[in-house]
């Protein structure tokens, strides 16, 4: 991995003359000694390559509130995707599960982070929560009302609360239209404000997230990739939103550019309490942003907790996985490896997923039960739930599946004497008082 230099600026920064607020020490709080150490190291002028440190000049991790109230309330959330075969009749012949039966809560002022490879459904999540979709099946309550279910001109009004930020900075934006016209255009459409108040608005957004405001007459190509990704957020924040769904908005950006633009997410919700869904490939730019995270595969969630928890304990063996793959670059320096988990063979195909768990086919410690019994997502912590028959710490996993009491089956899947298999009900969004301790093989609480 080639040094990244911290003394490096966004181009934004440098074209406009004006310094972004995320890239300001001062616009956060360094807490921890660590951060303090990454400040002594920048002003000695050492190179540094990791993403946790640069965002770390400018701000902690964002920090878990358990006692905050959802805004957004998903529950068995489904998109199904119609296969039509060739020809003059387009016969529906199957369906591609990208969303299947996930639910979820994304706290006030907060944010959780979805997680996963790609095609495994998180950015068909976001669509859906946006309504660029309508979903197959399920719910999603935003302040009492399930966007599932409303028509599009119910969801006019909503709009203004519920804003996406895409992936591609290049594609997302108009090249036909100015800056101006890109972050106007929802003030128009909502009737927001006067006309001859458009363009001061848009000025002071511009100006909000880093960039020049005399620049709105420009277009989208004379910007450089990070300050188009700029462009992009002004343009969602034009309605003022409760709820922001972050579709991998730093995937397009250098670490450096990453850094900084997380640290601007950082401040615009904590100045103005928006909520995230923040979807991304990066588990580092997810550790930092996100003190709750959820790990998609196949389209059903497979593990969510709290930050913690998953990154120090992940008890499902895709998580595992997915974490090994993780580069360390305190490890790569000292000479240690985190043990890198090879998952064989390739994603099943969403049309035809196995019976089951979906992870089935390229697990390790796999049994006949994972064949014929779909496993529960079940809270084993305080904030934490998995779905795995065998769900354990690495190398710790049980012998026997910890799941056959709740689904009334033995040990292979098959039935029981004494009762049969159930139609497990969808997991609930939240997390109970009770749970499920792995270690223990018994029902704990606080």
């Amino acid at each position: 991995m080639t040094d990244v230099n911290i003394s490096s600026t966004d181009d934004a920064d440098s074209a406009t003359g004006s310094r972004s607020p995320a890239a300001d020490p001062a616009a956060g709080s360094v807490a921890d000694p660590a951060a303090a150490d990454v400040t002594a190291a920048h002003e000695s002028g050492a190179s540094i390559a990791s993403f946790g440190q640069l965002a770390e000049l400018g701000h902690v991790a964002s920090a878990l509130d358990p006692d905050a109230k959802p805004v957004l309330r998903v529950e068995n959330l489904k998109m199904y995707f119609p296969v039509k075969a060739p020809g003059l009749v387009r016969r529906t012949v199957g369906h591609v599960q990208a969303v299947d039966g996930i639910s979820f809560e994304v706290p006030e002022a907060g944010s959780i982070g979805l997680v996963g490879e790609s095609g495994c459904g998180k950015s068909t999540t976001g669509r859906l929560i946006t309504r660029l979709y309508k979903p197959t099946g399920g719910s999603m309550m935003f302040e009492g009302h399930d966007i599932a279910k409303l028509s599009q001109r119910e969801m006019k009004p909503l709009r203004r609360n519920v804003q996406m930020i895409f992936q591609d900075p290049y594609t997302s934006l108009n090249p036909r239209h100015t800056v101006g016209a890109i972050v106007g255009a929802p003030l128009s459409v909502h009737n927001i404000v006067p006309k001859n108040q458009i363009l001061p608005r848009v000025q002071e957004l511009l100006e909000v997230v880093g960039l020049n405001p005399e620049h709105y007459n420009r277009y989208p190509n004379e910007f450089s990739g990070g300050q188009r990704q700029r462009i992009g957020i002004a343009r969602a924040l034009t309605l003022n939103p409760k709820l922001l769904v972050a579709d991998e908005p730093v995937s397009a950006l250098d670490v450096s550019i990453q850094a900084q633009v997380i640290n601007l997410l950082q401040d615009l919700q904590h100045e103005f309490g928006i909520a995230f869904l923040f979807i991304a490939h990066d588990l580092a730019v997810v550790r930092h942003f996100c003190p709750e995270i959820a790990v998609m595969y196949l389209g059903k969630i497979v593990e969510i907790g709290d930050r913690e928890t998953i990154y120090s304990h992940p008890n499902h063996p895709y998580t595992q996985a997915l974490l090994s793959a993780v580069p360390d670059v305190k490890q790569a320096a000292i000479g240690g490896r985190r043990e890198r988990i090879r998952l064989e063979g390739d994603v099943p195909s969403p049309i035809n997923p196995p019976s089951g768990c979906r992870f089935r086919t390229r697990c390790s410690i796999a049994k006949e039960i994972c064949a014929k019994v779909e496993p529960p997502l079940l809270q084993i912590g305080k904030r934490h739930k998995v779905a795995c028959h065998f769900a354990g710490e690495l190398h710790e996993h049980p012998t026997r599946p910890i799941t056959t009491g709740i689904l009334g089956v033995d040990d292979q899947g098959s039935p029981t004497s004494g009762g049969s298999t159930i139609d497990v009900p969808p997991p609930s969004p939240s997390y109970d008082k009770t749970w499920f301790d792995v270690k223990k093989q018994a029902v704990t609480g606080v």
